[in-house]
């Protein structure tokens, strides 16, 4: 009686440990949420959507109650973002590189830099690729367009190379390898930063 009271204490035990086990391993998606707060789902955001060492990336919602002026609020606003982490990167870049490089009149010099890659953002923001595009519609019956796009940064890299020695001034001093070395820095250091 002893001995078949131990085997029924001991598979009790493996049972409720299972559960336990079971229990523990659930994923924290399942937990409910806090009372009063709804979770709310991103599209075409994350991770695989942020600007890394490779690609400019960013990400937008459009909402409207026309579908087409939602994707183009959605686009308007991407293009805008990127643009903006484009030019960043590459003042970033003409800074290291001009303060690298012993320039005369260094701030004429930046100046030309900065002239030269708005032009080329302006006209390389029309060679974007759309990576995610999502459209959902509201209870109040609005679309919402959710849209990431990229650019790859060697395609900015190119363009500057093709533009930068038509530039007399800037010509003179104009080192490829190490303008490539200066850029190709900035965007690890973005890629570096994702974790933030």
């Amino acid at each position: 009686m002893k001995k078949s009271f131990t085997k029924i204490s001991v598979i009790a035990l493996a049972i409720a440990m299972t559960g336990v086990v079971f229990q523990g391993c659930k994923s924290k998606k399942d937990a409910p949420s806090p009372e009063g707060e709804v979770e709310i789902t991103q599209h075409c955001s994350g991770p695989e959507f942020q600007t890394n060492n490779e690609y400019f990336r960013a990400s937008q919602v459009g909402e409207s109650l026309d579908q087409a002026v939602s994707k183009k609020k959605a686009l308007s606003n991407a293009k805008a973002d990127l643009a903006g982490f484009i030019e960043t990167t590459l003042k970033a870049t003409f800074d290291n590189y001009v303060n690298s490089r012993e320039l005369n009149n260094v701030e004429e010099v930046e100046e030309r830099y900065e002239g030269l890659s708005r032009e080329v953002v302006n006209q390389k923001l029309n060679g974007i690729r759309t990576i995610c595009e999502k459209l959902t519609k509201t209870t109040e019956g609005k679309y919402k367009t959710y849209i990431a796009i990229e650019l790859a940064g060697d395609e900015i890299m190119s363009a500057m190379n093709q533009r930068l020695p038509s530039d007399a001034k800037l010509k003179i001093d104009y080192d490829y390898e190490k303008f490539k070395e200066t850029f190709n820095e900035e965007m690890e250091k973005m890629e570096q930063q994702k974790g933030y």
